[in-house]
């Protein structure tokens, strides 16, 4: 017991032993290292750091004096809880100092006038998510045995550093729970060389302990590029094929865009830049949910349903999960001639690629991404920088989620925006706060020599007509309404796809009075001339300009004919 007499005998031979080993030096040092300040803090050292945030060699006169009382009473003098009654112990040693004339007496009027107060230093964690995640994986393995003193990862400190601080500099602009997570690859090997899991780790109010580079949530339009490079490959489509935005539905599925409104015919390019919703859920339709989730599964990106759930038309919208670092590795493929590839965060990590789309297809899409797939217009920098990113945004359903991935030279890098709880953010979406990080971060990066932009020899250029969506040299010039050049693969040019609406096909043949030129048939008219028109999809007629409608041919019918 160290107040009863016997405590206090032993207290005194110990003080004894001291006095007889050590120097009067030695044993101040001791007490300077080990004397309690309160709470699990000890020593002058680790008390200057913490309360006062700064090292014991930089203490003013008054926060030495501070130190000096604070292990009398520990618990009861500790400037971060009780700053008052700290002052007034603080003030007494000063005031005795110059009693006992160790110091002048202006020194210690200054030392009275300064307010005792902690000043803790903020930690300046660097990628704390990423060292958990090592960490956890280092005692995995500890647990099989392949225990390692030495943990090394991939990522390259000013580059990790560059992207906190943007990450830090626009956290004060969110809502207080709204998070952060911004992840860059090398594209060729595939290392991490930044990795954001939280927007502040310091600040829990934001569920900074949450990884949000692995949180499972959807991913909004991201998955579009996907979808159409299948389309692609399969020969469905080229980048100029005519597309229908105009209200649909699916099987009682009844998607609309994110503008609310509809644009009517557009281009395959047109409908992926703008990230129109009711083509891609058309393309989806056509290819099959379910063999689009398995082809994005055998390239690494696999898709979260609910238990017992199939993979449905709303996946190309954000009907499931996937996290940004799957995302990362997929959009890989739009660098690397099609191969996704997951995201390494050590050196010794194993190399895992896939094929997700043929070199043709990432070409075009990529193309598509970066300038707006016209390969007969001279490409334009987006930007005065130089940089060149081809990129994609998402926004899940009810603003929970914001995305913004891409590639820009020798890195693939992606951005989430949201709050780890899944409460919506009314007003967020990917294009207004993702993109624009995701465009600051891309700016930022090193310089070096970008990837290839070389086109693909399965890549050519063509003159396509629609509607029909043949070639301009085999299309008779009726047809060709309008003239559009395209990025087509492997010399396929696929026709307009089949109308949902019409089975008989886009070609029609129609038979005109020659004295009204009104329409008419065979039986009202014997002497009618038949001529071959080129419909347009029936979705997409009422759409079209009047110009476009009278170069139809398609005139009034003759009302000499009741009965058509």
């Amino acid at each position: 017991v160290p107040h009863s007499m016997g405590g206090k005998l032993r207290q005194i031979a110990r003080a004894v032993q001291l006095e007889l080993r050590l120097s009067k030096h030695d044993i101040l040092t001791l007490y300077l290292n080990h004397a309690p300040m309160g709470g699990i803090v000890e020593g002058v050292e680790m008390a200057s750091r913490s309360y006062l945030g700064k090292r014991s060699s930089q203490l003013s006169s008054a926060e030495s004096a501070l130190l000096v009382v604070l292990p009398q009473a520990p618990s009861r003098l500790r400037p971060d809880r009780h700053p008052d009654v700290a002052q007034q112990a603080r003030d007494k040693v000063l005031r005795r100092m110059a009693t006992l004339g160790r110091w002048p007496q202006s020194e210690v009027d200054d030392a009275l006038m300064e307010k005792v107060g902690a000043n803790p230093p903020r930690l300046a964690w660097v990628a704390p998510l990423a060292a958990e995640r090592l960490h956890q994986a280092a005692r995995r393995a500890a647990r099989k045995g392949q225990a390692r003193t030495v943990v090394h990862s991939t990522l390259d400190r000013e580059m990790q550093a560059t992207v906190e601080r943007m990450l830090a500099d626009r956290v004060g602009q969110l809502p207080r729970f709204v998070s952060m997570a911004a992840l860059v690859m090398d594209t060729h090997s595939m290392e991490i060389l930044a990795y954001a899991g939280s927007a502040d780790f310091s600040d829990a109010r934001r569920f900074s302990h949450v990884d949000m580079v692995r949180g499972i949530r959807s991913p909004g339009s991201t998955l579009k590029p996907f979808l159409y490079a299948m389309a692609l490959d399969e020969g469905l489509i080229h980048s100029e094929s005519l597309l229908a935005d105009t209200p649909q539905s699916f099987g009682g599925y009844d998607p609309g865009n994110f503008q609310a409104s509809f644009s009517g015919p557009v281009s395959v390019s047109e409908a992926l830049q703008r990230s129109l919703n009711v083509p891609a859920v058309d393309l989806l339709d056509r290819i099959g949910p379910a063999r689009f989730a398995a082809r994005l599964s055998a390239g690494g990106l696999r898709l979260r349903l609910p238990r017992d759930a199939a993979p449905n038309l709303s996946i190309i919208l954000g009907g499931a999960g996937t996290s940004l670092e799957e995302l990362v590795g997929a959009y890989r493929a739009l660098a690397a001639d099609g191969v996704a590839g997951t995201p390494r965060i050590t050196p010794d990590a194993p190399v895992h690629e896939a094929r997700l789309m043929s070199p043709g297809a990432a070409f075009i899409i990529r193309n598509i991404l970066e300038g707006g797939g016209h390969p007969d217009q001279p490409f334009v920098e987006q930007d005065t920088s130089g940089v060149r990113l081809a990129w994609k945004t998402g926004t899940s359903y009810g603003f929970r989620d914001a995305w913004a991935v891409g590639v820009s030279g020798r890195y693939t890098l992606g951005v989430w925006i949201g709050r780890p709880d899944g409460t919506p953010n009314p007003g967020f979406f990917g294009a207004n706060v993702a993109a624009p990080l995701l465009h600051q971060i891309a700016l930022s990066l090193p310089r070096s020599a970008p990837i290839s932009h070389a086109r693909p020899a399965e890549v050519s250029v063509a003159q396509v007509c629609w509607p029909l969506g043949t070639a301009a040299a085999q299309t008779p010039p009726e047809h060709c309404h309008v003239k559009r050049t395209a990025w087509v693969l492997r010399d396929t040019i696929p026709p307009t796809l089949p109308d949902r609406l019409r089975s008989r096909g886009l070609l029609e043949q129609v038979w005109l009075d020659p004295k009204t030129g009104l329409r008419t048939t065979p039986a009202c008219q014997p002497l009618a001339r038949q001529r071959e028109v080129a419909r347009w999809p029936a979705l997409l007629e009422a759409w079209l300009p009047a110009q476009q409608q009278e170069a139809l041919g398609l005139t009034p019918w003759s009302p000499d004919c009741p009965d058509t």
